[in-house]
Protein backbone atom coordinates (compact mmCIF):
# COMPACT_ATOMS: atom_id res chain seq x y z
CA UNK A 1 0.00 0.00 0.00
CA UNK A 2 1.43 3.44 -1.03
CA UNK A 3 1.86 6.08 1.76
CA UNK A 4 -1.22 8.21 -0.17
CA UNK A 5 -3.54 5.00 -0.12
CA UNK A 6 -2.46 4.55 3.69
CA UNK A 7 -3.84 7.72 4.95
CA UNK A 8 -6.73 7.39 2.27
CA UNK A 9 -7.94 4.09 3.96
CA UNK A 10 -6.78 5.69 7.61
CA UNK A 11 -8.96 8.38 6.63
CA UNK A 12 -11.98 6.53 5.85
CA UNK A 13 -11.80 3.60 8.24
CA UNK A 14 -10.41 5.09 11.26
CA UNK A 15 -12.23 6.71 14.53
CA UNK A 16 -10.33 9.74 15.48
CA UNK A 17 -9.96 9.81 19.26
CA UNK A 18 -8.37 13.20 19.72
CA UNK A 19 -5.13 14.80 18.77
CA UNK A 20 -4.31 14.49 15.01
CA UNK A 21 -2.16 11.74 13.76
CA UNK A 22 1.60 12.33 13.44
CA UNK A 23 1.83 12.59 9.96
CA UNK A 24 4.53 9.69 9.33
CA UNK A 25 4.06 6.04 8.32
CA UNK A 26 5.58 4.09 11.56
CA UNK A 27 7.20 0.72 10.38
CA UNK A 28 9.15 -0.72 13.05
CA UNK A 29 11.16 0.09 16.76
CA UNK A 30 13.74 -0.57 18.36
CA UNK A 31 15.53 0.86 21.46
CA UNK A 32 14.31 4.49 21.93
CA UNK A 33 14.13 4.83 18.00
CA UNK A 34 11.08 4.07 15.88
CA UNK A 35 11.22 4.19 12.11
CA UNK A 36 9.26 5.29 9.36
CA UNK A 37 8.34 4.12 5.96
CA UNK A 38 11.19 6.22 4.48
CA UNK A 39 13.50 4.37 6.90
CA UNK A 40 13.94 7.73 9.26
CA UNK A 41 14.54 7.31 12.70
CA UNK A 42 12.90 9.20 15.33
CA UNK A 43 14.00 9.61 18.29
CA UNK A 44 11.52 8.57 20.78
CA UNK A 45 11.29 11.07 23.55
CA UNK A 46 7.98 10.09 24.59
CA UNK A 47 8.43 6.13 25.85
CA UNK A 48 5.56 5.80 23.15
CA UNK A 49 2.57 6.93 25.38
CA UNK A 50 4.88 7.79 28.31
CA UNK A 51 5.10 3.47 28.78
CA UNK A 52 7.84 2.14 26.76
CA UNK A 53 10.83 2.73 29.90
CA UNK A 54 12.81 -0.35 28.72
CA UNK A 55 12.18 1.31 25.03
CA UNK A 56 11.20 -0.99 22.22
CA UNK A 57 11.66 -4.43 21.56
CA UNK A 58 13.85 -4.61 24.40
CA UNK A 59 15.26 -8.60 23.94
CA UNK A 60 13.49 -9.38 27.45
CA UNK A 61 10.08 -8.51 26.65
CA UNK A 62 10.37 -10.15 23.50
CA UNK A 63 11.27 -13.40 25.17
CA UNK A 64 8.87 -12.94 27.73
CA UNK A 65 6.20 -12.25 24.86
CA UNK A 66 6.99 -15.31 22.72
CA UNK A 67 7.44 -17.58 25.75
CA UNK A 68 3.96 -16.54 26.96
CA UNK A 69 1.86 -17.07 23.90
CA UNK A 70 3.84 -20.22 23.19
CA UNK A 71 3.22 -22.06 26.24
CA UNK A 72 0.31 -19.55 28.84
CA UNK A 73 -0.90 -16.83 26.98
CA UNK A 74 -4.76 -16.70 28.97
CA UNK A 75 -6.94 -18.60 31.02
CA UNK A 76 -10.49 -18.51 32.39
CA UNK A 77 -10.80 -15.96 34.72
CA UNK A 78 -10.87 -18.42 38.20
CA UNK A 79 -7.64 -20.05 37.01
CA UNK A 80 -4.61 -18.95 38.35
CA UNK A 81 -0.88 -19.57 37.54
CA UNK A 82 2.49 -19.17 38.41
CA UNK A 83 3.81 -16.20 37.16
CA UNK A 84 0.46 -13.79 38.32
CA UNK A 85 1.18 -14.93 42.16
CA UNK A 86 4.83 -14.34 41.41
CA UNK A 87 4.62 -11.12 40.41
CA UNK A 88 2.44 -10.17 43.19
CA UNK A 89 5.19 -10.98 45.46
CA UNK A 90 7.50 -9.37 43.35
CA UNK A 91 5.89 -6.28 43.38
CA UNK A 92 4.55 -6.28 47.22
CA UNK A 93 8.66 -6.94 47.75
CA UNK A 94 9.12 -3.21 46.21
CA UNK A 95 6.44 -1.84 48.81
CA UNK A 96 5.92 -1.05 51.88
CA UNK A 97 4.64 -4.06 54.01
CA UNK A 98 0.57 -2.52 53.68
CA UNK A 99 0.47 -2.95 50.10
CA UNK A 100 0.90 -6.70 49.69
CA UNK A 101 -2.27 -7.74 47.69
CA UNK A 102 -1.85 -6.84 44.05
CA UNK A 103 -5.35 -7.29 41.76
CA UNK A 104 -3.57 -7.96 37.83
CA UNK A 105 -5.66 -5.65 34.87
CA UNK A 106 -4.81 -4.61 31.73
CA UNK A 107 -4.95 -0.49 31.82
CA UNK A 108 -4.35 2.52 33.62
CA UNK A 109 -8.36 3.41 33.62
CA UNK A 110 -9.23 0.28 34.24
CA UNK A 111 -6.83 -0.24 37.48
CA UNK A 112 -8.50 3.49 38.56
CA UNK A 113 -11.57 1.94 38.30
CA UNK A 114 -11.34 -1.11 40.35
CA UNK A 115 -9.23 1.64 42.84
CA UNK A 116 -12.25 3.56 43.05
CA UNK A 117 -14.78 0.51 43.15
CA UNK A 118 -12.32 -0.75 46.42
CA UNK A 119 -11.89 2.63 48.38
CA UNK A 120 -16.34 2.92 47.84
CA UNK A 121 -17.06 -0.19 49.39
CA UNK A 122 -13.75 -0.76 52.06
CA UNK A 123 -15.00 2.77 52.85
CA UNK A 124 -19.27 2.61 52.44
CA UNK A 125 -18.77 6.49 51.15
CA UNK A 126 -19.35 7.32 47.37
CA UNK A 127 -17.67 10.88 46.50
CA UNK A 128 -14.65 11.21 45.02
CA UNK A 129 -11.92 14.04 45.06
CA UNK A 130 -8.83 14.62 42.36
CA UNK A 131 -6.95 17.63 41.31
CA UNK A 132 -8.82 19.74 38.53
CA UNK A 133 -5.95 19.01 35.78
CA UNK A 134 -5.97 15.13 36.22
CA UNK A 135 -6.21 12.61 33.81
CA UNK A 136 -6.73 8.84 34.95
CA UNK A 137 -8.29 7.63 32.15
CA UNK A 138 -11.23 7.15 29.84
CA UNK A 139 -13.92 4.86 31.42
CA UNK A 140 -16.66 5.87 33.34
CA UNK A 141 -15.30 6.46 36.79
CA UNK A 142 -11.52 7.04 35.67
CA UNK A 143 -13.31 9.56 33.31
CA UNK A 144 -14.82 10.90 36.45
CA UNK A 145 -12.35 11.83 37.67
CA UNK A 146 -10.37 12.91 34.99
CA UNK A 147 -10.29 16.64 35.23
CA UNK A 148 -7.61 17.97 32.19
CA UNK A 149 -9.78 16.94 29.33
CA UNK A 150 -13.17 15.32 27.86
CA UNK A 151 -15.81 16.84 30.22
CA UNK A 152 -18.14 18.40 27.91
CA UNK A 153 -20.78 16.68 25.41
CA UNK A 154 -21.62 13.79 27.58
CA UNK A 155 -23.92 14.84 30.19
CA UNK A 156 -23.26 14.16 33.80
CA UNK A 157 -20.63 12.45 35.05
CA UNK A 158 -21.88 10.85 38.16
CA UNK A 159 -22.11 12.39 42.01
CA UNK A 160 -20.04 13.40 44.26
CA UNK A 161 -16.81 14.43 42.35
CA UNK A 162 -15.23 17.25 43.20
CA UNK A 163 -11.86 18.86 42.45
CA UNK A 164 -9.15 20.32 44.47
CA UNK A 165 -6.80 22.96 42.46
CA UNK A 166 -3.66 21.92 41.02
CA UNK A 167 -0.63 22.62 42.61
CA UNK A 168 0.78 24.88 40.08
CA UNK A 169 3.66 26.90 41.41
CA UNK A 170 4.33 28.34 37.90
CA UNK A 171 0.89 29.77 37.44
CA UNK A 172 -1.04 29.42 40.77
CA UNK A 173 -2.14 32.93 42.22
CA UNK A 174 -1.92 31.99 46.03
CA UNK A 175 1.35 33.80 47.16
CA UNK A 176 3.15 35.12 50.16
CA UNK A 177 3.97 38.46 50.69
CA UNK A 178 7.45 37.62 49.58
CA UNK A 179 6.21 36.78 46.15
CA UNK A 180 7.02 32.85 46.92
CA UNK A 181 4.15 29.69 46.07
CA UNK A 182 1.91 29.02 49.30
CA UNK A 183 0.69 25.80 48.52
CA UNK A 184 -0.44 25.27 51.78
CA UNK A 185 -2.83 28.12 51.71
CA UNK A 186 -4.03 26.88 48.14
CA UNK A 187 -4.53 23.27 49.49
CA UNK A 188 -6.47 24.45 52.41
CA UNK A 189 -8.43 26.70 50.26
CA UNK A 190 -9.37 23.78 48.28
CA UNK A 191 -9.87 21.29 51.25
CA UNK A 192 -12.14 23.93 52.90
CA UNK A 193 -14.47 23.75 49.57
CA UNK A 194 -14.39 20.42 49.38
CA UNK A 195 -15.93 19.89 52.85
CA UNK A 196 -18.44 22.39 52.21
CA UNK A 197 -19.90 20.62 48.93
CA UNK A 198 -19.15 17.33 50.68
CA UNK A 199 -22.42 15.07 51.92
CA UNK A 200 -19.55 13.84 54.52
CA UNK A 201 -19.08 10.63 52.37
CA UNK A 202 -15.69 11.10 51.06
CA UNK A 203 -14.36 7.54 49.59
CA UNK A 204 -11.80 8.56 47.78
CA UNK A 205 -8.79 11.19 47.13
CA UNK A 206 -6.71 9.94 43.86
CA UNK A 207 -3.97 12.03 42.66
CA UNK A 208 -0.59 11.73 40.84
CA UNK A 209 2.33 12.57 42.65
CA UNK A 210 3.65 14.56 39.42
CA UNK A 211 0.58 15.38 37.20
CA UNK A 212 1.49 14.64 34.08
CA UNK A 213 -1.08 14.75 31.56
CA UNK A 214 -1.86 18.52 33.71
CA UNK A 215 1.48 19.83 32.10
CA UNK A 216 4.32 18.06 34.56
CA UNK A 217 3.68 19.38 37.98
CA UNK A 218 5.14 18.14 40.53
CA UNK A 219 3.31 17.67 44.10
CA UNK A 220 5.52 20.49 46.91
CA UNK A 221 6.99 18.28 49.76
CA UNK A 222 4.78 18.21 52.50
CA UNK A 223 1.73 18.75 49.99
CA UNK A 224 1.08 14.30 50.69
CA UNK A 225 1.48 14.41 54.33
CA UNK A 226 -0.70 16.85 54.55
CA UNK A 227 -3.53 15.12 52.00
CA UNK A 228 -3.07 12.10 53.40
CA UNK A 229 -4.06 13.87 56.88
CA UNK A 230 -7.23 14.81 55.67
CA UNK A 231 -8.13 11.64 54.43
CA UNK A 232 -7.26 10.04 57.30
CA UNK A 233 -9.64 12.22 59.48
CA UNK A 234 -12.67 11.68 57.14
CA UNK A 235 -12.56 7.95 56.68
CA UNK A 236 -11.39 8.16 53.13
CA UNK A 237 -8.67 6.38 51.77
CA UNK A 238 -5.68 8.26 49.59
CA UNK A 239 -4.92 6.26 45.90
CA UNK A 240 -1.79 7.30 44.04
CA UNK A 241 -2.11 6.76 40.35
CA UNK A 242 1.73 6.18 39.64
CA UNK A 243 0.95 4.77 35.61
CA UNK A 244 3.72 7.46 34.52
CA UNK A 245 5.65 8.03 37.79
CA UNK A 246 5.99 3.96 39.21
CA UNK A 247 8.72 1.96 38.36
CA UNK A 248 11.77 4.31 38.54
CA UNK A 249 11.23 6.77 35.92
CA UNK A 250 11.27 9.51 38.76
CA UNK A 251 14.75 8.21 39.70
CA UNK A 252 12.99 6.64 42.97
CA UNK A 253 11.38 3.35 42.41
CA UNK A 254 7.90 4.89 43.16
CA UNK A 255 7.86 8.79 43.23
CA UNK A 256 5.58 8.40 46.95
CA UNK A 257 9.01 7.00 48.38
CA UNK A 258 10.29 10.86 48.13
CA UNK A 259 7.58 11.92 50.98
CA UNK A 260 7.40 8.81 52.65
CA UNK A 261 3.54 9.17 52.54
CA UNK A 262 2.60 5.75 51.79
CA UNK A 263 -0.95 5.40 50.08
CA UNK A 264 -3.96 3.09 50.71
CA UNK A 265 -3.96 2.09 47.16
CA UNK A 266 -1.53 2.20 44.21
CA UNK A 267 -2.13 2.39 41.01
CA UNK A 268 0.19 0.97 38.48
CA UNK A 269 -0.01 0.53 34.38
CA UNK A 270 2.06 2.46 31.86
CA UNK A 271 5.48 1.43 33.00
CA UNK A 272 4.73 -1.79 34.33
CA UNK A 273 4.36 -3.30 31.02
CA UNK A 274 7.05 -1.37 29.44
CA UNK A 275 4.78 -0.63 26.53
CA UNK A 276 2.34 -3.42 26.86
CA UNK A 277 -1.24 -3.18 28.35
CA UNK A 278 -0.20 -4.11 32.11
CA UNK A 279 -1.91 -2.93 34.81
CA UNK A 280 -1.85 -3.73 38.62
CA UNK A 281 -3.84 -2.79 41.91
CA UNK A 282 -2.07 -2.88 44.99
CA UNK A 283 -3.41 -2.22 48.41
CA UNK A 284 -2.87 -3.61 52.07
CA UNK A 285 -4.37 -6.94 53.58
CA UNK A 286 -7.04 -5.81 55.95
CA UNK A 287 -9.05 -3.33 52.99
CA UNK A 288 -8.40 -6.69 50.68
CA UNK A 289 -10.34 -8.40 52.99
CA UNK A 290 -12.97 -5.99 53.56
CA UNK A 291 -13.50 -5.33 50.26
CA UNK A 292 -13.98 -9.21 50.06
CA UNK A 293 -16.21 -9.68 52.62
CA UNK A 294 -18.41 -7.37 51.30
CA UNK A 295 -18.56 -8.63 47.75
CA UNK A 296 -16.12 -6.69 45.91
CA UNK A 297 -16.72 -7.83 41.73
CA UNK A 298 -13.65 -7.08 39.47
CA UNK A 299 -14.37 -10.18 37.57
CA UNK A 300 -13.23 -9.40 33.70
CA UNK A 301 -12.02 -11.02 30.83
CA UNK A 302 -8.26 -10.49 30.78
CA UNK A 303 -8.06 -10.33 34.86
CA UNK A 304 -4.94 -12.18 35.97
CA UNK A 305 -3.91 -13.73 33.04
CA UNK A 306 -0.40 -14.96 32.70
CA UNK A 307 1.08 -13.29 29.48
CA UNK A 308 1.19 -9.16 31.21
CA UNK A 309 2.10 -11.10 34.34
CA UNK A 310 5.05 -12.63 32.45
CA UNK A 311 5.69 -9.22 30.74
CA UNK A 312 5.73 -6.98 34.42
CA UNK A 313 8.20 -9.71 35.67
CA UNK A 314 10.36 -9.03 32.72
CA UNK A 315 10.13 -5.63 33.19
CA UNK A 316 10.99 -5.94 36.90
CA UNK A 317 13.82 -8.10 35.98
CA UNK A 318 15.79 -5.59 33.87
CA UNK A 319 15.10 -2.70 35.82
CA UNK A 320 16.60 -4.30 38.47
CA UNK A 321 19.45 -5.99 36.52
CA UNK A 322 20.49 -2.81 34.77
CA UNK A 323 20.53 -0.37 37.86
CA UNK A 324 17.69 1.39 35.64
CA UNK A 325 16.13 3.17 38.95
CA UNK A 326 19.69 4.73 40.19
CA UNK A 327 20.43 5.63 36.51
CA UNK A 328 16.91 7.68 36.15
CA UNK A 329 18.27 9.41 38.70
CA UNK A 330 21.60 10.22 37.36
CA UNK A 331 20.21 10.87 33.49
CA UNK A 332 17.76 13.40 35.34
CA UNK A 333 20.04 15.73 36.33
CA UNK A 334 22.11 16.10 33.16
CA UNK A 335 18.51 16.04 31.66
CA UNK A 336 17.76 19.04 34.27
CA UNK A 337 21.15 20.68 33.18
CA UNK A 338 20.23 20.87 29.71
CA UNK A 339 16.91 22.01 29.90
CA UNK A 340 17.85 24.99 32.55
CA UNK A 341 20.56 25.50 29.60
CA UNK A 342 17.94 26.14 27.33
CA UNK A 343 15.68 28.00 29.81
CA UNK A 344 18.98 30.48 29.70
CA UNK A 345 18.79 31.06 26.13
CA UNK A 346 15.19 31.22 24.83
CA UNK A 347 12.93 33.66 26.52
CA UNK A 348 10.09 31.70 25.11
CA UNK A 349 10.79 28.88 28.03
CA UNK A 350 9.12 30.20 31.29
CA UNK A 351 9.43 27.42 33.41
CA UNK A 352 11.14 24.00 33.94
CA UNK A 353 9.90 21.31 36.11
CA UNK A 354 9.59 17.31 37.12
CA UNK A 355 12.27 14.98 38.08
CA UNK A 356 14.15 12.37 36.52
CA UNK A 357 12.67 11.16 33.25
CA UNK A 358 10.22 12.62 33.64
CA UNK A 359 10.41 16.48 32.88
CA UNK A 360 8.81 19.25 31.33
CA UNK A 361 9.41 22.88 29.76
CA UNK A 362 6.59 25.32 29.58
CA UNK A 363 7.18 27.86 26.71
CA UNK A 364 5.43 31.17 26.56
CA UNK A 365 5.00 34.34 24.36
CA UNK A 366 6.20 36.04 27.20
CA UNK A 367 8.38 35.25 30.35
CA UNK A 368 7.09 38.04 32.16
CA UNK A 369 3.38 37.92 31.92
CA UNK A 370 3.16 34.07 31.56
CA UNK A 371 0.81 34.93 28.82
CA UNK A 372 0.35 31.35 26.73
CA UNK A 373 2.21 30.44 23.50
CA UNK A 374 -0.61 30.00 21.23
CA UNK A 375 1.67 28.30 18.01
CA UNK A 376 5.68 28.29 19.31
CA UNK A 377 5.29 24.95 21.19
CA UNK A 378 2.98 23.33 17.59
CA UNK A 379 6.13 24.58 15.61
CA UNK A 380 9.01 23.64 17.61
CA UNK A 381 7.21 19.85 17.61
CA UNK A 382 6.84 19.91 13.78
CA UNK A 383 10.27 21.12 13.71
CA UNK A 384 11.64 18.93 15.94
CA UNK A 385 10.42 15.92 14.04
CA UNK A 386 11.18 17.15 10.55
CA UNK A 387 15.13 16.64 12.49
CA UNK A 388 13.94 13.05 13.75
CA UNK A 389 13.04 13.75 17.40
CA UNK A 390 9.53 12.86 18.59
CA UNK A 391 7.94 15.00 20.92
CA UNK A 392 4.84 15.87 22.60
CA UNK A 393 3.39 18.84 24.11
CA UNK A 394 0.70 19.48 25.70
CA UNK A 395 -1.85 22.49 25.82
CA UNK A 396 -4.60 22.94 28.40
CA UNK A 397 -6.56 26.34 28.90
CA UNK A 398 -4.72 29.24 30.71
CA UNK A 399 -1.29 26.96 30.28
CA UNK A 400 1.81 27.84 27.94
CA UNK A 401 2.01 24.53 25.69
CA UNK A 402 4.62 21.91 28.04
CA UNK A 403 6.59 19.51 26.49
CA UNK A 404 6.81 16.47 28.10
CA UNK A 405 10.27 15.04 27.91
CA UNK A 406 10.24 11.36 29.23
CA UNK A 407 12.26 9.00 26.72
CA UNK A 408 12.98 5.65 27.59
CA UNK A 409 15.14 4.65 31.14
CA UNK A 410 17.82 2.63 28.85
CA UNK A 411 18.51 6.05 26.87
CA UNK A 412 22.29 6.42 26.87
CA UNK A 413 23.67 9.93 27.76
CA UNK A 414 24.83 9.90 23.75
CA UNK A 415 20.71 9.74 22.65
CA UNK A 416 19.99 12.11 25.68
CA UNK A 417 22.66 14.61 24.33
CA UNK A 418 21.33 14.28 20.68
CA UNK A 419 17.52 15.08 21.80
CA UNK A 420 17.89 18.10 23.49
CA UNK A 421 20.50 19.53 20.46
CA UNK A 422 17.71 18.70 18.25
CA UNK A 423 15.33 20.58 20.20
CA UNK A 424 17.32 23.09 20.50
CA UNK A 425 17.87 23.40 17.38
CA UNK A 426 14.27 23.99 16.58
CA UNK A 427 13.59 26.13 18.59
CA UNK A 428 16.32 28.32 17.22
CA UNK A 429 14.08 28.06 13.71
CA UNK A 430 11.17 28.82 15.04
CA UNK A 431 12.40 31.59 17.83
CA UNK A 432 14.37 32.86 14.71
CA UNK A 433 11.42 32.77 12.01
CA UNK A 434 9.11 34.46 14.77
CA UNK A 435 12.14 37.27 15.15
CA UNK A 436 11.63 37.69 11.22
CA UNK A 437 8.26 38.09 10.69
Amino acid sequence: MSESAFWESADAHLVRYGAPFTPRVIERAAGPYVYDSDGNALLDFTSGQMSAVLGHSHPAIVEAVSRSVANLDHLFSGMLCRPVVELAERLADTLPDSLSRMLLLSTGAEANEAALKMAKIATGHFEVVSFNRSWHGMTGGASSATYSAGRQGYGPMGVGLYALPTPDGYRSPFRREDGSYDWEAELEYGLDAVDRASSGSIAACLVEPILSSGGIIELPQGYLARLREWCDSRGALLVLDEAQTGLGRTGLMYAFERDGVVPDILTLSKTLGAGLPVAAVMTGAEIEERCHERGFLFYTTHVNDPLPASVALAVLGVIEREGLVARAAELGVLLRTRLLALQDEFEQIGDVRGRGLLQGIEVVDDRATKAPAESFGVEVTEASLRRGLHMNIGQLKGMGGVFRIAPPLTVTDDELHRGIDILADAMREVADGSARA
